[in-house]
Parts: C-alpha cells; sequence; structure tokens
C-alpha cells in the first residue's frame, strides 16, 4: 500500500510541474505571456498626429486633442510655464482672479497677420484663430516662489474658431496634460502664512467653464474674462527692461487702437499700498466677480453690477442693495454693501463663507482670499455713511 502511494505522489509531482522553482526554470511548464490591450492605432488622418515643430494651428481650430502636446503650444511640452512657441506671447493681468492660491502662468496665440482690437472698457476684440492659455500650479507655501515650491495642476485653453469660443481643460500627471472634460477635486495641502490649509482643488468640466465665459443675449456665447485694458495696463518685463504691456503689444503689431496711456483705465495688485484704494478694490471685483454681476452674466438676475466702471456709489453696485434669493447666511445680513460698514456688508461676508451653496464666486475657491477680504473690507469702512440709509 506505501509503494502505491508513493508513486502516485511521484506522478503528481511531476504531472503538475513539481515545485514553484521548477515551474520557473522549466520552458515547458512556464505560464503563457499576457498580452496587454492593444493600444488603438492613431487615426492618419487626425491633425492631432501631425508631428511638427510649429503651433498644430489646424489641430487647435478643428479638433479637441487628447494630449495638450499635440497642439505644439511650448518648446518643451512638459513645461507649459514658459518658453511658448512662436507667435506665443506671456501676458500678465494687474490683479490676479484668486484661485486658491495657485500661481498661473498666461499665454497668448494670435495667428500672424492678426491682430487684436481695442476696446476701453470691455473684453478686446480677437481674431478668429486666437488661443489664450492659462496653467495653473499650486505652491506648498504661499510665501516662497518657485517652480521647486510649486506643483502642476491644470491647463485650460480657450480657443477662437469659427463657431466661436471654445473651452478646453488639461491636468497634468507625470509631466503630461490629458483632456479631463468631466471636471476633477484634487487633494493639496499648503502653508499660508504659517496655517496648514487643507481643500480640494477642483478642475472645472467644460460645462462649468460656462458659468464664468458664458454672456447671454440673442444666443449664448463663450467669452474670455481677463483681456480688459484696465487689467492689462501695467509694466512687465521684456528683454531686461521694464515697457507698459499695451505699448509693447501696439509695437509687435499685435493690439491696434491703442489711445494715449493716460486715457487707459487702469487697476492695480491688491498689495500695492501706493495705489488708489477704490482702484484696487474695484479691480478685484471686476476680474473675479463681473463676469458673472452684469446684465449678460450668469448672475445677471441678481441686480448687482461689479464692472470697474460701474459707479460705485449706486444702488446698482450694491449700496444698501438686498440680494434676491439669498437668505443672508447664520449672520442674517441684509444688504450687499453698507457705506461705512464692511463687517455687516455681503460682499464681504460671501466672500469669507466656503460652503458651496453660499461663497462667492461659486466655483474657483475651495478656501477664502483672505487679503482680499481684508481689502475690500477696508474699502466698504472708508465710504461714507452718506452714500445710502440701510435700514437695519
Amino acid at each position: 500500500m506505501r509503494t502505491v502511494l508513493f508513486i502516485i505522489t511521484i506522478y503528481l509531482l511531476v504531472g503538475c510541474g513539481g515545485s514553484d522553482e521548477q515551474a520557473q526554470t522549466t520552458p515547458d511548464h512556464q505560464a503563457p505571456a499576457v498580452t496587454p490591450n492593444p493600444t488603438p492605432s492613431p487615426d492618419p488622418s487626425s491633425s492631432c498626429e501631425a508631428t511638427t515643430t510649429e503651433v498644430n494651428w489646424d489641430a487647435l481650430m478643428n479638433e479637441d486633442c487628447q494630449s495638450l502636446a499635440q497642439y505644439g503650444l511650448f518648446i518643451d511640452p512638459s513645461i507649459p510655464t514658459s518658453s511658448p512657441t512662436s507667435p506665443g506671447l506671456s501676458y500678465q493681468l494687474s490683479t490676479a482672479l484668486f484661485s486658491n492660491y495657485a500661481s498661473k502662468h498666461r499665454f497668448i496665440f494670435v495667428p500672424t497677420n492678426q491682430t487684436i482690437g481695442f476696446d476701453a472698457t470691455d473684453t478686446f476684440n480677437m481674431p478668429v484663430g486666437t488661443v489664450l492659455v492659462k496653467t495653473f500650479s499650486l505652491p506648498f507655501d504661499t510665501q516662497v516662489s518657485g517652480a521647486n515650491n510649486e506643483v502642476l495642476i491644470e491647463t485650460r485653453l480657450l480657443i477662437h474658431r469659427d463657431t466661436g469660443w471654445t473651452t478646453l481643460p488639461y491636468i497634468w500627471q507625470d509631466g503630461e496634460a490629458s483632456l479631463q472634460v468631466v471636471g476633477k477635486d484634487i487633494p493639496h495641502t499648503l502653508n499660508h502664512k504659517g496655517q496648514s490649509q487643507q481643500f480640494d482643488y477642483h478642475v472645472p468640466s467644460r460645462a462649468e467653464c460656462k458659468l464664468c465665459h458664458q454672456t447671454s443675449g440673442d444666443s449664448s456665447q463663450i467669452e474670455p474674462i481677463g483681456l480688459k485694458a484696465h487689467l492689462l495696463n501695467r509694466d512687465v518685463s521684456h528683454q531686461g527692461s521694464q515697457i507698459n504691456q499695451l505699448q509693447l503689444w501696439q509695437q509687435q503689431g499685435l493690439l491696434q487702437g491703442l489711445p494715449q496711456l493716460n486715457q487707459v483705465g487702469k487697476t492695480y495688485d491688491i498689495f500695492d499700498d501706493s495705489a488708489p484704494l477704490t482702484a484696487r478694490a474695484k479691480g478685484y471685483l471686476d476680474v473675479n466677480c463681473a463676469h458673472c454681476h452684469n446684465p449678460q452674466g450668469f448672475a445677471s438676475i441678481s441686480g448687482l453690477r461689479l464692472g470697474f466702471y460701474v459707479d460705485h456709489t449706486r444702488f446698482e453696485y450694491g449700496i444698501c442693495k438686498q440680494p434676491p434669493g439669498w437668505d443672508g447666511g447664520e449672520r442674517g445680513l441684509s444688504y450687499d454693501i453698507i457705506p461705512g460698514d464692511g463687517d455687516h456688508s455681503i460682499l464681504v461676508y460671501r466672500q469669507e463663507l466656503n460652503n458651496a451653496k453660499d461663497r462667492m464666486p461659486p466655483i474657483g475657491r475651495s478656501i477664502a482670499h483672505s487679503d482680499a477680504v481684508a481689502l475690500i473690507e477696508k474699502w466698504i469702512d472708508q465710504m461714507e455713511s452718506a452714500l445710502g440709509n440701510c435700514q437695519q
């Protein structure tokens, strides 16, 4: 009986390949190779697949490429913060649209022999073919500058095609940016003035982009936000010297119709203490709020108008104005602006709130911009109470 069991055991060991070690060294008993899912062959007719060292204008005008690199917008596709491919040009705004302390790297591409039309108060007239590129990188410490202190998050394209403006959001991962049309939340932690802040940075979907960039009229359309004279009227560094940005565009044949600079509106960085407080406050509210709070904006029904050229001493700018459709929050506040009392003004309060239903702006930030809140409150505190008699 023992002999029979011994023979059966030997048979099973040989038949099953013996030990794991033997299976690894006996070719006849190696596990078959697993073939991964084949990568789809690129469509040779797609402009996105074209190989070029220049801007891929055909793809920009006609296709939504899956990879940002396929548009050829940067000399090094993995570095979207500098060295744009010609004719790309970097530009800067006087005051920033706040996005959780993200650094923003802006570039404009205008086709050769095309020009931008100047507008004194509204968005410039940009020709078909214009591409606006904005890359967001989040700092780990808001008081430290430089690429080593930041992580790339997203790059947004705003493209002026024959059919109108269109938006394309790309998310960065491992040195590449891929199209993300449905949006995404990305967790991040940063230090701001000694305090650690954790939040989810929200990359907007294409549909959410319309909340800020869509204007209503006979037909809804997408429009740029920041390309306005008063936001671009600032000095920038060019070839080792300082020059007014609008004049630089004019010299390069990019901008036509620019008047004398003393006739052009101007706002300033909120931290520029040498500049007028009203210009700083209204410039910040213009770039952060006026794209919704205007007669054609998403928040037009509110009746609140926060454009740079709206008279801030009037009811439509919020003086003693009660907002429709909002309950005043936990503090039960009643008026958008109470002259001389920033602490009880809704315009300040809603910039402090972070709940989705209460915060302003409603998208684009997850944490409050404390420095800007303090500036707006200071500005309202300095308003003469005689501007309005708010019944409290």
